[in-house]
């Protein structure tokens, strides 16, 4: 089954007349909105947390805030923008607690990669993970609204409530270290691999 999509015209039609009824308290077009959104805001989320109930807590925060909120909505952006802004301020909170929180606990470090070379479009998507999850929560961000879901520099400073430009800097910001950090992510899986290969 395709996924349901909130990109085409139509549909942003149809997400209008949606919040509109959100606005007036209707239910199952509050139930409608969510499972168009949930699956790839999931997908979205996790890709950045790596875990699933802080992605759903982010979710469920959101839309707590359109249920209670749609009727502010005026129609000056896309409802997708204006949903994904509150997301990204609830996601921007979440990180940075996370963030706060691992520094005192000391995360444990990945499991290393056997190979010298990411075999897999598994051990890829591990190494970006690992990069992304070096970068500061906005440029995170910004790089996954970007490449992930599609959104414009326009949109996305929409989104984020900042200057276009500033979102240009984020990604070009985001560009240059992960050029760094991916390299250094290969040397130390592939040290971890021939320590674990002499033992």
């Amino acid at each position: 089954m395709a996924e349901p999509t909130y990109r085409g015209t139509g549909g942003v039609a149809r997400e209008v007349d949606l919040m509109a009824r959100v606005a007036e308290g209707d239910r199952r077009a509050f139930e409608e909105l969510y499972n168009l959104y949930h699956r790839r805001m999931a997908r979205f989320l996790t890709r950045l947390t790596h875990r699933y109930d802080v992605a759903e807590e982010i979710i469920n925060d959101t839309f707590w805030v359109v249920w209670r909120k749609a009727g502010e909505f005026r129609g000056e952006s896309q409802p997708s923008t204006w949903i994904l802004g509150i997301a990204y301020r609830k996601a921007r909170n979440a990180f940075r607690s996370a963030a706060r929180l691992q520094e005192q606990n000391l995360a444990a470090a990945p499991e290393p990669l056997t190979n010298e070379e990411p075999s897999g479009t598994e051990e890829l998507r591990d190494w970006l993970g690992q990069a992304l999850a070096q970068l500061p929560v906005e440029q995170r961000l910004a790089v996954e609204l970007c490449y992930e879901l599609g959104y414009s520099c326009e949109e996305i400073a929409a989104i984020m409530s900042c200057p276009v430009n500033t979102v240009k800097t984020r990604l070009f910001h985001a560009r240059a270290k992960l050029q760094k950090i991916l390299p250094q992510l290969a040397g130390t899986t592939a040290s971890a691999a021939t320590k674990g290969g002499q033992s």
